[in-house]
């Protein structure tokens, strides 16, 4: 099938894909009802208004309550000044905002090749991924959390280093998981980029204990250690190394435990070969990933971590790999074993999304420093290029040498250890109750619009 050549043609392929994308949108996925925002406008409206305590409150005719730290609560209090459609708008625009600015900071500079048409079918794309979905539907934070954690990415592998940290301190304050970019940036040993994320964390907590003093001691003693105020852990929705042990019928924290401590060893060793080679991405991508590995409870809204490990792909020139993952993704496989997850075949197929982030966790390409990318890009090109002029040579040895304006991507300072160049770009080669409940499981998951929490 050859696509398109002329305005006119991507228009109407355009067109078409949309009309395709919002009839499976709005047919077969869950709509979730912006259940979670539901959930964080409550818990702000009844805390700022009436009186309430954080945690004590529920969605009416639910066992649905607020389960992140005490400093999101602070920073969602806002939405108590609107009516709940105003949030869920406002919502919207934020996440929208969010997804714009993490895929400028993961396409780079090569975005501006791909134009009008390119952001199109991309975004068709975007909208079939059912974490991405989820996180609409639901009114999630985890695109927001995303894009903290991607500034600081971005200030890092530019060599911006000044206020790198900050996103991540604030995003491990607003909810625990992105706390795991402080290990990444211990293991790559930026002591000072780690201080400064602990510091925001620290200071952003020590605000909420300011404000809601008994809330934050109720969490910090007891929430944050009962897994049962967010859902089960054998929920099909749960795609961390817990719930595919839960899923097998094993409680035994020990065994856990056991295959937490290989993934993190596993983590570090594939983390450091990339900060070795300036691959930043490649990196917080691997990071990413072990995060929702690793969590007690990782529900298919938060793979959206995901999303850095397929730029990585596509930069690697693994397109065909990434676009067949990607699918999968979108394909909400793992509800089929909703009701049963027992035998082979649910062994498999329930923790299908957990195999995919298992396996870009020990395959993902690191490691391969820009100049080895350029002396392969070079050789290539070679093998295609005519017979060279005699003034080739001289040419092509000046034109290889970074101006000081442009240095190349992934390269190191020999004198001041930081890293210049992005590698943030794609290679030029381009060619529910999902957040899992407490309560009794819908019949048929794929055509309930039963809500979950978060």
């Amino acid at each position: 099938m050859r696509l398109p050549r002329t305005d006119r043609g991507r228009l109407a392929l355009v067109l078409a894909l949309a009309a395709a994308v919002t009839v499976f949108t709005v047919t077969v996925p869950l709509l979730r009802d912006w259940f979670d925002l539901r959930v964080y406008y409550g818990t702000v409206d009844s805390w700022i208004h009436h009186g309430g305590r954080i945690y004590d409150y529920r969605v009416p005719g639910t066992m649905y309550g607020f389960t992140y730290p005490p400093f999101a609560a602070v920073v969602m209090s806002p939405m108590a000044l609107v009516g709940l459609h105003a949030a869920i708008a406002l919502a919207l625009l934020l996440n929208l905002a969010a997804l714009a600015f993490s895929l400028r900071v993961l396409a780079g500079r090569s975005w501006r090749r791909y134009g009008w048409y390119g952001c199109a079918l991309l975004a068709c794309a975007l909208a079939l991924f059912e974490p991405l979905r989820d996180t609409f539907s639901f009114g999630q934070v985890n695109i927001l959390l995303l894009a903290l954690v991607l500034l600081d990415c971005w200030l890092l592998s530019t060599g911006r280093e000044r206020w790198a940290g900050v996103g991540i301190g604030l995003a491990a304050a607003i909810k625990l998981t992105p706390a795991a970019f402080i290990g990444l940036l211990l293991v790559a040993r930026r002591w000072r980029t780690a201080a400064v994320a602990t510091a925001v964390a620290a200071a952003a907590t020590a605000l909420a204990a300011w404000v809601a003093p008994d809330a934050s001691r109720f969490y910090w003693t007891h929430a944050m250690w009962d897994t049962t105020r967010v859902g089960r852990l054998d929920y099909v929705s749960n795609q961390s190394l817990q719930g595919i042990l839960a899923r097998l019928g094993v409680s035994d924290r020990a065994v856990w435990a056991c295959v937490v401590l290989l993934v993190l060893g596993v983590w570090a060793a594939r983390t450091r070969r990339a900060v070795a080679a300036g691959e930043w991405t490649a990196a917080f991508a691997l990071t990413g990933l072990t995060a929702c590995l690793v969590s007690p409870i990782t529900w298919v809204h938060h793979l959206v971590w995901l999303l850095p490990s397929f730029a990585v792909l596509v930069r690697a020139g693994h397109t065909r790999i990434a676009g067949a993952l990607y699918a999968v993704l979108c394909t909400s496989v793992v509800w089929l074993w909703f009701d049963d997850a027992s035998g082979v075949d649910g062994f498999l197929g329930s923790n299908t999304y957990a195999w995919i982030t298992l396996g870009l966790l020990l395959w993902l390409p690191v490691g391969q420093s820009g100049s080895t990318r350029s002396n392969h890009l070079a050789r290539s090109t070679s093998e295609m290029a005519p017979a060279p002029t005699p003034a080739a040579p001289a040419i092509a040895h000046a034109s290889a040498q970074p101006s000081p304006a442009d240095p190349p991507s992934g390269a190191t300072s020999a004198t001041t250890g930081t890293v210049a160049g992005p590698g943030l770009g794609f290679a030029r080669k381009a060619s529910s109750e999902p957040t899992g409940s407490t309560s009794p499981a819908a019949s048929n998951p794929q055509s309930s619009s039963s809500p979950a929490s978060s």
